[in-house]
């Protein structure tokens, strides 16, 4: 975990790659979604990178936890858009299947990178 910038970190570019695809497949939603979903999701799928590099950029093993397991929790959020917006019929179930393979794969990380971190913080 010697990272020398939350850039360099897989989990942290697989979350932008994330934000990015989450960004595309909500591009096409109806306007009336601006504030609904479209918004929502982009800000939870923003927010699983946006919270890596917040917990990289904290000094204590205990700060960097909490962000890591912020951005796991958006990242069920984001799940939670995505699976809503299959079932309503905005995203289709071949662009879903693709995100959700990239959630499971951000999820992983994260979970190890905070196993890590707690057998570090474990007296």
């Amino acid at each position: 975990m010697g990272f020398n910038a939350f850039e360099d970190m897989p989990v942290w570019q697989k979350g932008m790659d994330l934000a990015q695809q989450i960004f595309l497949i909500s591009d096409g939603l109806s306007r009336k979604e601006d504030y609904g979903l479209t918004s929502q999701i982009r800000r939870s799928a923003l927010s699983v990178a946006g919270n890596i590099a917040e917990g990289f950029g904290r000094r204590h093993t205990r700060d960097k936890l909490r962000f890591y397991y912020a951005s796991r929790g958006s990242l069920a959020e984001t799940r939670n858009h995505v699976i809503y917006g299959l079932r309503v019929g905005y995203f289709k179930e071949g662009e879903c299947c693709r995100v959700k393979g990239s959630i499971d794969e951000i999820w992983k990380g994260l979970n190890a990178l905070i196993r890590t971190l707690e057998n570090r913080a474990q007296p």
